[in-house]
């Protein structure tokens, strides 16, 4: 009887003990959300020559197969100077119902169409590049560095860091400080954005020259306040 009786108990523990587990998976709250979907009108990436007008192509927007087009609020026109060559990023935002935000971006290049010289290619970090670091050089040469023309006198460099971290150090392309230049007609080079995905951070300063007699491009790049200067000379 005793017996009976404890696997009886038994039975009745685990009866209630699923019906607990059955409770708690039956109140467990879930709910359907629609997210905005965006579609830049247009290039994603637009040269205007400057001096020129520019009139962005908008934006359009879905949610749940309807239009939300009024949910977007546009950022970054107000900021874009026709009359300053350069890299301007126009940005826009729409919320749902629930509060999630979707975004999406244009870059307006406004570019110099006098300036035709064109430095992109693979180049090659030579002998006399250097880190400097607390006032000592580090040398370092052999390493690659990949520049792309985008729009005349723009271009997009593939790590200021001159393959320091990203080839070097091993670290891979996350750690390359990836970045624009503008290309100046005597040659200087301005560095317009730069960032390090790796670290969420990008240079100091920047100061770049071309040498079209010599062929060389040579830059300090200034990285982290401590500070870290990145000599590269570069040649074809």
């Amino acid at each position: 009887m005793k017996k009976i009786f404890f696997y009886g108990l038994m039975l009745g523990m685990s009866v209630f003990g699923l019906t607990s587990c059955s409770d708690d998976y039956e109140k467990t709250d879930s709910r359907l959300t629609y997210y905005v979907n965006l579609e830049i009108q247009g290039d994603e990436f637009v040269q205007v020559p400057i001096g020129t007008s520019y009139t962005d192509a908008g934006c359009k927007a879905t949610m749940n197969g309807q239009d939300a087009t009024s949910r977007i609020v546009t950022s970054g026109l107000e900021d874009i100077d026709v009359n300053t060559a350069g890299l301007y990023t126009v940005t826009y935002s729409a919320l749902n119902d629930d509060g999630f935000l979707a975004s999406a971006t244009r870059t307006v290049a406004v570019c110099d169409p006098t300036i035709t010289t064109d430095i992109s290619g693979t180049w090659t970090v030579q002998a006399g590049s250097y880190r400097l670091y607390k006032g000592n050089q580090t040398p370092y040469a052999d390493f690659t560095v990949k520049i792309r023309k985008d729009a005349p006198g723009i271009f997009y460099i593939s790590d200021f860091l001159a393959g320091w971290y990203d080839q070097r150090a091993g670290y891979g392309s996350s750690y390359a400080c990836k970045g624009y230049v503008q290309l100046l007609a005597d040659g200087t080079l301005v560095c317009l954005s730069s960032f390090v995905p790796g670290w969420a951070d990008s240079l100091e300063e920047f100061e770049g020259k071309y040498d079209e007699a010599a062929g060389t491009i040579i830059w300090d790049a200034t990285y982290t306040d401590n500070p870290l200067v990145f000599h590269a000379i570069l040649n074809k």
